[in-house]
């Protein structure tokens, strides 16, 4: 039976109402605790998943997972789920939000003492900051010197906590670093906002762990749906699931869009020790589809897949045709056409290495979002997505 996939453009791209990509209230229980501002909505979780018949005995992949989006929603009701995820604070933030065995109380007695010896050590020790090599993959400003020393002390703090209950205390410093201890902004993109001289480090971090507690005492009595995150490259999927073990995939993919993923994540990822050197962010941006020019090397090679696609080697070739006439000379301007090849070969090589771990009839669902980044040439993502995916021997159901 022909595996069917449908690719749909989200609302707000499509020209409906932004609104319809927020997080709902209710929904922010343990969906909240750690998210990308461009994260797809669990209610569109939950329309797929009903659309698709899932239940107690299925198995929904995102091979894709980011922050946990599709399993979070999937345990909340009862179903199995794996994630992939390539960035390694996002799927440590992941396992995070689907580890609900911490019992709510001892994690807030856990967080007290935490901050009680996070408060001692910034009052009384001498300051802290991070070897210079991890000062130098920062995003210009981040994060001022004394909210640095403050959550360096607190970060040191939760090592002593117990291990069953340190994720979800590192996940909640996590969730405050970028916005609330550094300068940074999303507006959508990563950029720098007000610059903090002085934050409360600790008094925030400790009302994100007791709103973590607040929420574990809603969702405890729904731990049973099996879930895993696999920390992994998903242009491997294949080698990386059971063979016809999936029944579902809910996702939404990386675009070609300049976003460069692992930056906007950067700060949390340095000061967690989740990016420690460059070599580590480089190992890092290899494992994950190109999207940006930014994340481009010198061996990708994945433009093979496209052989048989001359559309979008021609689109590639309008793009650079295109930065040629406006003259547009910088490095990154020059890797426009080559990341928009290694983009749709990077997706082609994932759903040729997908098919082996599909049951038949599996239904999957991958939401995604026309593009102009490059030159405002566009790019009509699902439909050369879907073009790859038929190709490949899948059927399209919807686009």
């Amino acid at each position: 039976m022909a595996r069917q996939l449908a690719l749909n453009v989200p609302a707000a791209s499509a020209g409906a109402r932004p609104s319809r990509n927020q997080l709902l209230d209710a929904d922010r229980p343990v969906h909240d605790w750690y998210r990308f501002v461009l994260s797809f909505p669990p209610h569109l979780v939950r329309d797929y998943l009903a659309e698709f018949g899932a239940g107690p005995e299925s198995a929904v992949l995102d091979p894709f997972c980011g922050t946990g989006t599709t399993p979070v929603e999937a345990k909340k009701l009862g179903i199995g789920s794996i994630g992939i995820e390539a960035l390694p604070l996002s799927a440590f933030a992941a396992r995070a939000k689907l580890d609900w065995s911490a019992d709510p109380g001892e994690l807030r007695s856990a967080a007290d003492a935490a901050a009680q010896r996070a408060a001692a050590s910034a009052a009384s020790g001498p300051p802290q900051t991070l070897p210079d090599e991890q000062m130098r993959l920062l995003p210009d400003r981040a994060i001022s010197p004394l909210p640095l020393h403050k959550a360096l002390c607190l970060r040191d703090a939760i090592a002593e906590a117990p291990e069953r209950l340190r994720a979800h205390l590192l996940l909640a410093l996590a969730k405050n670093l970028p916005t609330r201890i550094g300068n940074l902004r999303f507006g959508p993109e990563i950029g720098l906002g007000a610059i903090r001289e002085d934050a409360d480090v600790i008094g925030e971090w400790r009302a994100a762990a007791a709103a973590f507690a607040d929420d574990l005492d809603l969702v405890r009595s729904r731990a049973a749906a099996p879930a895993c995150i696999i920390h992994g490259d998903a242009r491997e999927a294949g080698e990386l699931l059971e063979p016809h073990s999936i029944d579902a995939v809910i996702t939404s993919p990386p675009y070609p869009n300049e976003k460069d993923y692992t930056r906007t994540v950067r700060l949390e990822s340095v000061i967690l020790g989740f990016a420690e050197t460059r070599a580590a962010l480089r190992e890092t941006k290899q494992a994950l589809v190109r999207s940006n020019s930014r994340g481009v090397y010198k061996a990708d090679d994945e433009d093979a897949w496209l052989a048989d696609h001359p559309g979008i080697l021609a689109l590639a070739n309008q793009i650079e045709q295109r930065r040629i006439a406006l003259n547009k000379t910088s490095g990154f301007e020059r890797q426009y056409h080559r990341v928009t090849k290694l983009y749709f070969g990077g997706m082609a090589r994932h759903l040729a290495s997908l098919r082996k771990s599909l049951r038949p009839g599996a239904n999957l669902a991958y939401v995604v979002g026309d593009q102009a980044s490059y030159f405002q040439i566009l790019i009509r993502t699902s439909q050369l997505l879907s073009e790859i995916a038929e190709n490949l021997g899948y059927q399209v159901i919807r686009r």
